[in-house]
């Protein structure tokens, strides 16, 4: 038999359970508004002027003809350069040829900085090298170390023009995604317990979380089990419940290298009065240029998330990103939120 509203309304042990229902359904989710962010666009990559540090630069000349001994049979072979080697005409050109095959840099838009940075670089080995064609022979020889040297200094040189967003908000929240995890044989490990080989923690399933939407999760460093107890601190009232999104729970997308890839931020955490976003980072890797694209991309997500929530009498969204070495078990979400902020 089918009850119709009336029929609840008439039977209070029924609207009972519905409310009960419903209570501990909402109790264990968070809202999440169904929203979409998609960079759409070209977005201007560059590289500005800096002067090249080649301190640590100071390679000798090789001999040209390598004595080659087999391990497996001690036959030795000769290997000669004579003729085997492209030579250039200009000495930056060996470092140029090698550092327009990085993704991120166009011959035709960064030729003038390629030429100025791989000049500073002659100029160095010049300083010490005292003939021409031993310049040429540590060119060749270690080009590839040379140019992923200054590659590595342009990328601390980057800039990049804003990326604009379309942002797509519908009616509603999006339900939870459910996550497999593969594991290490045994129970699964309690979590506030410290794991003493650091590189197997991927591979470990946690469990005993009191605040956690799902009763395991798995993290890819301590770092990350390590926020997870500040999460779960009784001493810390205003934390509700929190969950590691699955991929897939938000259709949050950024701009990478002519990509497009989604984001999945580490942490969600509802407080009393706010719902956070949250992504723990190694401390060297926070202005990294990938990391940037993802927070761009979630402080929108967030923005657009807190207008929609707050319409609909709930609470705003907030982005954090923390660096790793600011996460300690004397510290409080509302404590790193301050610093990161």
């Amino acid at each position: 038999m089918q009850l119709g509203i009336e029929g609840i309304a008439e039977k209070p042990g029924v609207a009972a359970v519905v409310a009960k229902t419903t209570e501990l359904v909402l109790q264990q989710s968070i809202d999440i508004p169904r929203i979409l962010v998609v960079p759409k666009g070209e977005a201007t990559l560059g590289f500005h002027q800096f002067t090249l540090d080649t301190k640590a630069v100071n390679y000798p000349p090789v001999e040209r003809d390598l004595l080659i001994q087999h391990l497996r049979t001690n036959v030795q072979d000769l290997l000669t350069a004579d003729g085997a080697i492209k030579k250039e005409k200009r000495l930056e050109d060996y470092l140029v040829r090698t550092l327009i095959d990085y993704d991120d840099i166009s011959y035709d838009d960064h030729a003038d900085l390629l030429y100025d940075l791989s000049g500073q670089m002659v100029n160095h080995l010049k300083s010490y090298l005292t003939e021409e064609e031993k310049v040429e022979n540590v060119l060749l020889y270690y080009q590839k170390k040379l140019a992923g040297l200054i590659h590595s200094q342009m990328q601390q040189h980057q800039w990049e023009s804003s990326v604009e967003y379309e942002v797509v908000v519908k009616k509603g929240f999006t339900p939870l995604k459910q996550s497999a995890y593969t594991a290490l044989s045994g129970p699964p490990q309690y979590f506030r317990q410290t794991v003493e080989d650091k590189s197997k923690i991927g591979q470990i399933v946690f469990g005993g979380f009191a605040r956690c939407l799902y009763p395991l999760q798995k993290f890819q460093s301590d770092t990350e089990r390590k926020f997870a107890v500040i999460l779960e601190k009784e001493s810390d009232p205003s934390i509700l419940k929190w969950f590691k999104p699955a991929k897939g729970q938000f259709q949050i997308f950024y701009k990478f290298e002519n990509n497009h890839p989604e984001y999945v931020p580490d942490f969600v955490v509802e407080t009393t009065d706010c719902i956070y976003m949250c992504e723990t980072k190694a401390r060297n890797e926070m202005n990294g240029h990938e990391v940037l694209a993802k927070r761009e991309a979630a402080e929108q997500w967030c923005q657009n998330a807190s207008d929609h929530s707050l319409s609909n009498g709930g609470k705003p969204w907030k982005y954090v990103l923390i660096p790793h070495d600011i996460i300690a078990a004397n510290m409080t979400l509302e404590g790193l939120v301050k610093l990161c902020s």
